[in-house]
């Protein structure tokens, strides 16, 4: 089974502009952004064998994860 990539841009494709926009002008999206794709990076990672870790540890990397995307797709509402 392929994983899938939760990449911003993969979540919200019709809002690439304003993603890239708010990443240049707005630096508290993109440290959020930032933190998004680190978690998306580490579940990636787990979920692909890479690297191990306890069940635990994954479902905190993607409960923040979604976190981190409800806050991101909030500011991308207000934003657009």
């Amino acid at each position: 089974m392929p994983l899938e990539n939760h990449s911003l841009i993969k979540e919200f494709p019709e809002m690439r502009d304003k993603i890239h926009e708010l990443k240049v002008s707005d630096n508290h999206f993109a440290k959020l952004f930032e933190e998004y794709d680190e978690a998306e990076h580490n579940v990636h990672r787990i979920e692909s064998g890479a690297e191990a870790a306890s069940d635990d540890y994954l479902e905190e990397q993607k409960k923040i994860r979604l976190k981190l995307k409800d806050e991101l797709f909030v500011m991308l509402k207000n934003a657009a």
